[in-house]
């Protein structure tokens, strides 16, 4: 490759570089903005999830709420993906797919049918492409996700499972660890007796050995009726915020490590053009001492 053309590939990855530091910079940023939104929300999750156990054990009419029905048999479940709404994340995004996918071919051969739900551009767009009929989608929030998004996804889902058109969901998001690690996660959001979505967020009364006594007004049943709505919204709220978490997080390794990549790549292009010009000034030198004895 001459030194022209190697030298215009060595800026072109310059130019590539400044912008995936960039890019890495702007995660950093948005992740401890996101970090910080999930710190504030587990006392919250964590309250709600207890109020929530404490009305459900002392409630003596539990079956007169439709939401805490379990559905007599299984046939159809609903499968949502939470995804970003952009790419140049790593494995973000495919990897909730591949698992999603992977649960509905689960389902589909012990003889139930599957109902995908996608919240992102890149999980909705991927499921449609496939040929998929979707049974709702949410974009253009995964950035900094609002609790009125949460709550829109929460009202779908708990109308579709009260009207009798699903008869189980389940979630599918990355768990924030660290900016290195995420985990895909697959919960259990209704029905709510078997929800595992915030299990982690707190100990129960039993684990801490502490009983409140408490005392309703108005009555258990009528609190619950106020509670389950919050609590199905704030599990999905705590989904959205970690998937949010992780996303910035795998943008950042992503960005970093396409960096490094570019570092490594202009070294390789430097040395790779400081040799043609070495071997261009050493012909150039023959070409002076041939011409030289030429002439002697």
């Amino acid at each position: 490759m001459a030194q022209k053309d190697l030298k215009s590939r060595i800026g072109s990855v310059k130019n590539i570089q400044k912008i995936t530091r960039a890019m890495e910079m702007v995660a950093a940023a948005r992740l401890r903005r996101a970090e910080q939104r999930i710190e504030h929300l587990r006392p919250y999750a964590g309250a709600i999830r207890r109020m929530t156990r404490q009305a459900a054990a002392a409630a003596e009419n539990i079956p007169s709420l439709p939401i805490l029905l379990e559905h007599d048999e299984v046939k159809r479940v609903g499968l949502l993906f939470v995804t970003g709404d952009r790419g140049l994340a790593g494995a973000f995004n495919s990897q909730i797919l591949r698992a999603g996918l992977r649960a509905a071919n689960e389902h589909e051969a012990a003889g139930r049918t599957t109902v995908p739900y996608a919240s992102g551009r890149r999980g909705v767009s991927s499921l449609t492409f496939r040929g998929l009929e979707m049974g709702g989608s949410y974009v253009g929030f995964t950035d900094r996700p609002a609790y009125a998004n949460a709550r829109e996804i929460a009202e779908d889902l708990m109308a579709a499972y009260v009207d009798g058109e699903l008869d189980e969901v389940e979630i599918f998001y990355n768990g924030y660890i660290s900016p290195l690690t995420q985990e895909v996660r697959r919960e259990t959001l209704l029905p709510l007796q078997h929800a595992t979505i915030l299990e982690a967020d707190e100990e129960s009364e039993e684990d801490t050995g502490h009983h409140a006594l408490v005392e309703y007004e108005p009555d258990p049943e009528q609190i619950l009726h106020r509670l389950i709505p919050d609590y199905v919204e704030i599990s999905l709220f705590r989904a959205l915020l970690e998937s949010t978490a992780s996303e910035h997080g795998a943008r950042m390794t992503a960005m970093r490590n396409a960096s490094d990549n570019a570092g490594e790549l202009i070294e390789g292009l430097t040395l790779q053009m400081n040799r043609a010009r070495q071997a261009e000034i050493t012909q150039e030198i023959m070409e002076v001492v041939a011409g030289a004895e030429a002439l002697g």
